[in-house]
C-alpha cells in the first residue's frame, strides 16, 4: 500500500473540485502527518445519506458532520486505511454559524476524520481540546498551502457574475449621475 486518496462526490448541493480536495488530503497525510502508507476514501454526501450512515453505524438519530471508518490502520507504523464521510450540507450550515467558508469547513472535516484514524479521540473534554488544537494547526497549515476557495462552489452560484453585475450597475449609476450634473449645469448656465 502506498499513498492513495480517493474522493467521491455523492451529493448535489455543491460542486467540488475533487482533484484539489484529493491533493489537499494527500498533502495532509504525507507532508503534514508524515504518513508513508495510506489508503483513504473521502466521500462527500448529502444529508439523507449521512442520516442513514449515522443511524445504521453509530445508532445516532439525524445527520452529523463527519463519520470515519477505520479499516485496521496501524498509524504507529506509519500506515493508515479508512474512509471519511463528509456531509456537505452540514458543512455549509456550520460554516455560516462559525463565519468561515464552507470549503474550509470541508477541509476541517477531512482533517478531523484523519485525526480519528490516527487514534485521536474527542469523547472527553480534555481529549476534545487536544484534538481541536491539532485540527486548527493542521487546517491553518493547509490554508497557507492551498487556496481553499477554489475547492468548489454552491450550485446556483455563478462565480464572478455577481461582482460583474454590481460593477456594471455602479458604472451605470455613476454615468447617470454625471449626466444629471452636466444637464443641471447647462440649464443653470443657459440664459
Amino acid at each position: 500500500m502506498s499513498g492513495v486518496v480517493l474522493v467521491r462526490n455523492r451529493q448535489r448541493e455543491c460542486r467540488i473540485n475533487a482533484r484539489l480536495l484529493r491533493g489537499i488530503v494527500h498533502s495532509l497525510l504525507q507532508d503534514r502527518l508524515g504518513l508513508s502508507q495510506f489508503h483513504l476514501g473521502v466521500h462527500l454526501v448529502g444529508e439523507p445519506e449521512m442520516v442513514r450512515l449515522n443511524e445504521a453505524h453509530l445508532r445516532h438519530a439525524g445527520s452529523t458532520d463527519v463519520i470515519t471508518f477505520d479499516y485496521g490502520s496501524s498509524a504507529k507504523q506509519g500506515d493508515l486505511a479508512g474512509e471519511i464521510f463528509i456531509c456537505v450540507p452540514e458543512a455549509v450550515t456550520q460554516a455560516r454559524r462559525f463565519r468561515v467558508t464552507w470549503q474550509a469547513e470541508i477541509v476541517r472535516y477531512a482533517v478531523h476524520g484523519a485525526l480519528h484514524l490516527l487514534g485521536y479521540d474527542d469523547q472527553t473534554a480534555a481529549a476534545r481540546r487536544g484534538m481541536k488544537s491539532r485540527e486548527n494547526s493542521l487546517l491553518k497549515q493547509l490554508q497557507s498551502d492551498f487556496t481553499l476557495g477554489k475547492l468548489g462552489r454552491r450550485l446556483g452560484e455563478i462565480p464572478g457574475r455577481n461582482e460583474k453585475a454590481l460593477r456594471r450597475k455602479r458604472k451605470s449609476s455613476v454615468r447617470s449621475a454625471m449626466y444629471i450634473v452636466r444637464r443641471n449645469r447647462k440649464q443653470a448656465q443657459a440664459p
